[in-house]
C-alpha cells in the first residue's frame, strides 16, 4: 500500500477489519485514479479498487499501491475478497453512503458472515488526512490558482459599457480550459451592479454600466485539485460610499490574514474580520463564513467560521474571504487563498487588491 492508504489503515482499522470508500474524491485521493464509480476497499494489510469495465485497463496501468480488480459482477468479486482476506467487520464511508447503497452491501456481506458499520469515525478519519496538503497538492492548487488570474487578467481588458455577466462567465472558462485547466471549480460568478449585493448571485443578461462594482467570485480546476478567488472591481466611476465599504472589506481581510497561523483557532480568524466590520458599523451585512479549507472540493475541511474551535495546523489550504452586502445597493467581497504555517501563512493569489475603476 502507499503511504497515505497505510495512514488511512492505521487510524480506520481500529474499529473494523476492512474499511470501503466510494466517493470520487476519497478514492483519487487514495489511489490518484479518475473515475465517476468505483469502490475502494482497505484491509490492515492490502488494498482493492474494484472498477468496472470502463476503467478497469486505465486503472492497471496507472494505480500503484493497491490491487486493481476489474469486474462486471460486483457482489460476487467483492465477496470472494471479502472471504480471501477474512473480514467480519466492513467500516462505511458515512457521508458518501446513500441507504439504498448501504443496504446492497449490506446483502452482500450477510452472505460471507459479515456486517457493516455505520458511523463517522471514517469520515474524521479521512478529513484528518485530506486536511494537511503535501507540497504536491499545495503546488497543484497554485497552479490552478494561477490559471484562474491568468483568464480574469485577459478577460478584464474587453469589459465595456453593456457587456452581460453570463458573457464574462463564459470568457472565463473558456480562457481557463486554453490555460490548461480540466474546468472550472464552481459556477462562476460574475455579477455586476445591485447583484453584487447576492454573495451567491448567478450570471445572467444584466449588462455593465458606469458607476457598477462587478464581482469576480472564480476558481479553476488543475488535476483534481481547485483554486478559489473573488476580486471587486468598479466600472466607469467609483461613489464615496462605494469606496468607503470597498476600504472596510480590505482591512477587515487583512486583519483575518494577518491571524492566521499554525495554532490559531477558525474562529479567531472569523472574529478578526467580522469584528471589524461590526464596529464599522455594518453589523448584519456580513451573513457568510469568514472561509474554508480547498482541496480535491472546492469546500472542505476546515470551515473558518464563527463557530468553529478547529486549531490551524501547517499545511492546511484555507480561504479567506470577508464580505459586505446592502441589499438593493451593492455588495464587496475580497477572496484569497493561503497555506497556513507556523508562521504565519503564504498568500497563494498574487492579482491585487487596491480598487480599480475599470
Amino acid at each position: 500500500m502507499n503511504t497515505s492508504l497505510e495512514m488511512l489503515a492505521c487510524m480506520l482499522l481500529q474499529e473494523a477489519d476492512a474499511a470501503l470508500i466510494i466517493s470520487g474524491e476519497n478514492r483519487r485521493y487514495f489511489t490518484g485514479f479518475v473515475s465517476s464509480a468505483g469502490y475502494l476497499l482497505v484491509t490492515r494489510k492490502n488494498a482493492f479498487l474494484f472498477m468496472d469495465f470502463r476503467y478497469a485497463e486505465a486503472a492497471k496501468a496507472q494505480v500503484s499501491g493497491c490491487e486493481v480488480i476489474p469486474f462486471n459482477d460486483f457482489g460476487k468479486e467483492f465477496t470472494d475478497v471479502i472471504r480471501r482476506e477474512e473480514i467480519r467487520t466492513l467500516l462505511y464511508e458515512g457521508s458518501a453512503f446513500t441507504l439504498n447503497e448501504a443496504a446492497r452491501i449490506d446483502k452482500l456481506l450477510e452472505q460471507c458472515g459479515a456486517s457493516g458499520i455505520r458511523s463517522e469515525g471514517s469520515d474524521r478519519c479521512i478529513s484528518k488526512l485530506r486536511i494537511i496538503k503535501t507540497a504536491q497538492e499545495i503546488e497543484k492548487i497554485i497552479k490552478a490558482q494561477r490559471i484562474a488570474e491568468q483568464a480574469l487578467q485577459d478577460t478584464l481588458r474587453l469589459i465595456r459599457e453593456g457587456v452581460a455577466e453570463r458573457d464574462l462567465a463564459l470568457e472565463l472558462e473558456y480562457r481557463m480550459r486554453k490555460l490548461g485547466a480540466d474546468g472550472i471549480s464552481f459556477d462562476l460568478i460574475t455579477i455586476a451592479g445591485q447583484k453584487t449585493s447576492m454573495p451567491h448571485g448567478v450570471p445572467g443578461d444584466n449588462r455593465i454600466k458606469p458607476g457598477d462594482f462587478i464581482t469576480f467570485d472564480i476558481g479553476a480546476l488543475y488535476q483534481g485539485y481547485h483554486s478559489d478567488m473573488t476580486r471587486t472591481y468598479a466600472y466607469g466611476f467609483v461613489s464615496d460610499k462605494q469606496k468607503r465599504i470597498y476600504s472596510v472589506v480590505r482591512q477587515a481581510q487583512q486583519l483575518a490574514l494577518d491571524s492566521v497561523k499554525a495554532g490559531v483557532k477558525c474562529c479567531d480568524v472569523d472574529k478578526a474580520a467580522r469584528e471589524y466590520i461590526y464596529h464599522a458599523g455594518f453589523e448584519g451585512c456580513f451573513g457568510h463564513s469568514t472561509g474554508h479549507g480547498v482541496g480535491l472540493e472546492i469546500h472542505e475541511q476546515p470551515f473558518v467560521s464563527s463557530k468553529n474551535e478547529t486549531v490551524l495546523q501547517s499545511g492546511m489550504v484555507i480561504t479567506v474571504e470577508p464580505g459586505i452586502y446592502l441589499p438593493g445597493e451593492f455588495g464587496v467581497r475580497i477572496e484569497d487563498m493561503v497555506s497556513v504555517t507556523s508562521e504565519g501563512c503564504i498568500n497563494l493569489a498574487t492579482m491585487p487588491k487596491e480598487l480599480v475603476v475599470l
